[in-house]
């Protein structure tokens, strides 16, 4: 009677991993709001407090777990005005189109996880009110656009899942205090402008399944 317990909770146990192999959602319709951490470029991480990513992206899964997609996102910084060497109020505005590539894969029938990249085109915006007094409010900075992502995913019920996201973003561009409308260096070794702006990335997101297929 034991053999055939274990027996059947060995035939159990296969059938369960089988099963959450087989779940390969195709078509899915992401949202991710994040809070940007600025990482590197002295100024920048002194100067600007991160309050809001967001970004909505279309994803089509292939059979053997790697994907594609594309989408765009927005991120705000606002400055810190205790920082500043100087009064200035304002923030930071980017808008970026991306694509991404990645490798997902549903562990069980409800947790998954998904590694990606995403590079795009960033344009991003310096609007100040020492740039307006000047004259040349948004200050305007194109770059590329990188970011390393990693998100844990909890399926709620067949169409849709939450996610919890952690990632690295890169904008290639350097941040100077001139961007902001500031006349000096503010006491920064202007070598390091030339850093360019990263942040690190955490945040929830929400997934619909458009479409599944069963694999093998």
């Amino acid at each position: 009677m034991k053999k055939i317990y274990i027996l059947l909770v060995i035939v159990l146990s296969i059938s369960n991993i089988s099963n959450a192999q087989s779940l390969i959602p195709k078509y899915t319709f992401n949202v991710e709001l994040c809070l940007p951490v600025a990482m590197s470029n002295e100024p920048f991480n002194d100067f600007m407090q991160g309050l809001v990513g967001v970004s909505t992206y279309g994803q089509y899964s292939f059979p053997f777990h790697l994907n594609i997609g594309a989408g765009i996102r927005y991120s705000y910084f606002t400055i810190n005005e205790f920082s500043v060497p100087s009064p200035v109020f304002g923030g930071v505005h980017s808008g970026t189109a991306f694509m991404k590539v990645g490798w997902d894969k549903f562990h069980t029938d409800q947790f998954a996880t998904d590694f990606g990249l995403k590079v795009g085109y960033s344009q991003t915006f310096f609007d100040t009110d020492l740039n307006k007094a000047a004259g040349a409010n948004p200050i305007q900075v194109g770059s590329s656009y990188a970011e390393f992502t990693t998100a844990f995913i909890l399926r709620a019920n067949e169409s849709s899942s939450y996610r919890w996201v952690v990632g690295y973003g890169m904008q290639g561009f350097g941040f100077t205090p001139q961007h902001i409308g500031l006349s000096t260096n503010g006491g920064y070794d202007p070598a390091k402008f030339n850093r360019i702006t990263s942040y690190l990335v955490v945040g929830f997101g929400y997934t619909y399944y458009i479409g599944e297929d069963k694999g093998n």
